[in-house]
């Protein structure tokens, strides 16, 4: 599928989850919490983010993994001057205090930690439009991500979190593409992707 198709894909995603009913995607965000609640039990760093438009999750997912956890980071989106995409950069979540940044997209006050704070975390939530069975995400087409993730700990967890329907047998896969090890979805709860198993007690 060339790039063309990818876009077609991808606005065909995004328009099935903005039909999505309000009170569904509700309903999905408290799953996803919950099924968090039981995963993350220990301390330590998970990287997340913060839903923008019909993306599945909620402010309150975030709540729950600082509960567990103690230190959540969230993504900031930068560009170079000519809107070249940058490395994610990472602040520490702190509730009410996010800002608003690029894109709709609401990020982390400053102070604002380099990309290598990836490695960090243990646990890192990706958002994406849908992700197969080999663990091939589908995300917005920036790159952000595909630019970041190459600084993530060896042997972390890469969680696509997604709705159920977006869970698919197979996506277009490019050779920069960072594989997830594992879907989040509010019906199905964690899965592990592509034989991979969970590395650690989260």
């Amino acid at each position: 599928m060339g790039t063309a198709g990818k876009a077609a894909l991808r606005e065909q995603l995004m328009a099935a989850r903005r039909s999505v009913p309000d009170d569904v995607r509700a309903a999905e965000a408290r799953a996803l919490s919950e099924h968090l609640k039981l995963l993350v039990t220990s301390g330590g760093t998970v990287c997340a983010y913060v839903p923008v438009g019909a993306e599945p999750g909620s402010i309150e997912m975030l709540d729950v993994l600082l509960r567990r956890v103690g230190r959540v980071l969230l993504p900031v989106v930068r560009t170079t001057s000519d809107d070249t995409p940058m490395p994610l950069r990472w602040g520490e979540y702190r509730p009410g205090r996010l800002v608003a940044g690029r894109f709709g997209l609401l990020e982390p006050a400053e102070p604002w930690l380099p990309a290598s704070a990836l490695a960090d975390a243990s646990l890192v939530l990706v958002p994406a439009l849908a992700v197969d069975r080999r663990g091939v995400r589908l995300g917005r087409g920036r790159g952000f991500y595909d630019r970041s993730l190459g600084c993530r700990y060896p042997h972390a967890d890469l969680v696509a979190v997604v709705r159920d329907e977006e869970l698919v047998d197979e996506l277009p896969c490019e050779p920069h593409d960072v594989p997830m090890t594992h879907a989040l979805t509010p019906g199905r709860g964690m899965i592990a992707l592509h034989g991979a198993g969970m590395t650690r007690p989260m």
